[in-house]
């Protein structure tokens, strides 16, 4: 972490939330919100439905400001504030004790859910449409078995370091993954490596291939009827460190030096030490910043009644 960044390394209070440095990797930053604040959010919110949400996006924005106005509006700077920082460009969200034990399996539940991930992602820019489920959201289950066409719902298979939106012409700056449910669970965590991080980076960023167009497509469960090219490091920051669009299932190599090069990347992300485990509860979210972070998922433990229901947004920074 920089001299800049000093405040990351502490516990911070503000106006209904915390904000700590994660116990693993400072770089990850745990936002606590209050069960005061949950609960004012919950009032200011009581006369939208999810229904009306879904059909009016401008209500999306009036339901991020309840949110940040429950928070005096600290929460939205604070958040920006961590996601623009390069040495941060991380969050775990999640209630404090209080509002973590009122949680239930209820469809209210749920729908209390998608209205806080909403908030969040409309502080924070603006999602995109997601074709996999139709709205500007998507929630899907995680079950024992499965019979899928990606690894998205493989749940006895580690799902490999990648960054979201390779495969789409539109940009995604971020990307939220909300957890609404989960039964008969051990294992699972999400896994996270920041690009700064990885160990080879030098290598994979000044290699021939960096920079040369990689066709992208995805299988038919996503919804997306075309192909795109772009290269895995296809941006520099105002900084000029790398951003990258890399994930191992959808890339298309044309020939044998593409191929290497990918099958070597993913090898070296797979077995770089300063991957990390994060454990996301019930009602919690983890929000990254897509192009300078990678995740993935541990492997789950098999059981027959396993279960894990999820809610993803991704989208563009619009400040």
């Amino acid at each position: 972490m920089t001299t800049a960044s000093a405040n990351y390394l502490k516990t911070q209070e503000f106006s209904g939330f915390t904000v700590a440095p994660h116990s693993v990797n400072a770089r990850l930053q745990v936002v606590t919100l209050a069960k005061h604040t949950l609960d004012r959010f919950v009032d200011l919110t009581a006369n939208w439905s999810v229904q009306s949400i879904e059909y009016k996006p401008f209500l999306r924005f009036a339901v991020a400001d309840a949110l940040d106005k429950s928070c005096d509006y600290q929460l939205g700077k604070m958040l920006n504030q961590i996601m623009l920082d390069r040495t941060t460009g991380a969050f775990l969200l999640e209630g404090d004790e209080q509002a973590q034990a009122q949680f239930e399996d209820t469809d209210e539940q749920r729908d209390f859910f998608v209205k806080l991930s909403t908030a969040i992602s409309h502080l924070i820019g603006l999602p995109n449409f997601d074709a996999m489920y139709g709205k500007f959201y998507a929630r899907f289950t995680v079950r024992n078995e499965d019979n899928s066409d990606s690894y998205l719902r493989q749940a006895h298979r580690r799902m490999e370091l990648h960054n979201d939106g390779t495969y789409v012409d539109e940009r995604t700056d971020f990307v939220l993954m909300m957890k609404m449910d989960e039964k008969n669970m051990e294992m699972g965590d999400s896994l996270l490596l920041h690009v700064d991080e990885w160990q080879d980076l030098e290598r994979f960023y000044h290699h021939p291939m960096a920079k040369q167009n990689i066709v992208w497509s995805a299988p038919p469960s996503k919804n997306i009827g075309y192909s795109i090219e772009h290269p895995v490091f296809f941006e520099e920051d105002s900084e000029g460190k790398p951003h990258m669009l890399f994930i191992d299932q959808f890339a298309q190599p044309q020939n044998m030096q593409q191929g290497l090069y990918l099958y070597e990347m993913g090898e070296s992300l797979e077995n770089d030490t300063n991957c990390f485990n994060v454990r996301v509860q019930v009602g919690a979210m983890l929000v990254v910043h897509n192009h300078r972070w990678l995740h993935g998922r541990d492997k789950f433990v098999s059981n027959p009644g396993l279960t894990r229901e999820l809610l993803r947004q991704r989208g563009h920074f619009t400040r």
